[in-house]
């Protein structure tokens, strides 16, 4: 019997009506530059669209081209409901989002399962918004692709390379982190710290990112460590904040694009 996981923030963070929702996706691709080269990882932001939508389009706006090589996408967020340690996956066959059903890779998840720190958690995924906003953006840039996702709970940067390390793949595989940058700082220090974070992730420096400058810091120092290891070089594509897009500068939340290739 196939398991499916339904949509859990459609109607709240996005559209959840298809054709509203795929001309969202739609036109802020349309306002993103295209990236030339093809990027092994990307990390976008996971608010609602209209604080974070924007951002996100720039980091994915260089797949369209890629359509046709890209097969496999990990994608990683953090936990925001759940406490638990490590990364925990989902039995589910396919997730739903208002565009269509994404098969997740029972044979990647094979690769990892018997790794100490990856546990079945389905509570972590029930609610979870940080893995769901990404798959829209996904199925309007590749189309057809297979998905292993991951929450990160309480997890080392060890740990989380360890299993990217063994779904890097090639040139078919896609790595997503999901994250937010700084929360409820007042616009100008925002910025700085931002932009501090910013220059980490580009110095692939993970030793520079606090917990309080990335909801996603686990996930994004993971790869950092397995970027280095390969070779790759970072780049920040966007850096904004909630104060730019839609909403006050008193209390802002950072917003980053960035690709690693």
């Amino acid at each position: 019997m196939e398991m499916y996981r339904e949509p859990a923030v459609a109607g709240k963070f996005y559209p959840e009506d298809p054709r509203k929702l795929a001309l969202m996706v739609d036109e802020f691709l349309a306002l993103s530059p295209i990236h030339l080269g093809q990027p092994k990882a990307l990390i976008a932001p996971h608010a609602g669209y209209i604080y974070s939508g924007s951002v996100a389009a720039i980091a994915y706006s260089s797949l369209h081209c890629m359509s046709d090589m890209i097969s496999r996408v990990i994608l990683l967020g953090p936990s925001h409901y759940v406490a638990f340690h490590g990364l925990a996956y989902s039995e589910a066959n396919f997730f739903l989002t208002p565009l269509g059903a994404v098969k997740l890779n029972k044979t990647d998840l094979a690769l990892i399962k018997n790794l100490p720190q990856v546990n079945h958690l389905e509570q972590a995924h029930q609610h979870e918004h940080s893995l769901e906003v990404q798959i829209p953006f996904l199925q309007r840039t590749l189309g057809h692709f297979s998905l292993l996702p991951l929450v990160v709970g309480d997890a080392s940067a060890d740990e989380v390379s360890e299993v990217l390390e063994q779904l890097w793949g090639g040139d078919e595989t896609l790595i997503v982190i999901s994250s937010d940058l700084s929360h409820y700082l007042p616009y100008s220090e925002a910025q700085a710290l931002d932009l501090a974070t910013s220059q980490a992730i580009e110095d692939l420096d993970s030793q520079q990112i606090e917990p309080r400058q990335a909801c996603g810091r686990a996930a994004i120092i993971g790869l950092l460590n397995a970027a280095r290891q390969h070779g790759l070089h970072a780049v920040t594509l966007d850096q904004r904040n909630s104060g730019d897009t839609a909403g006050s500068k008193d209390r802002v939340v950072g917003y980053g694009a960035y690709a690693l290739q």
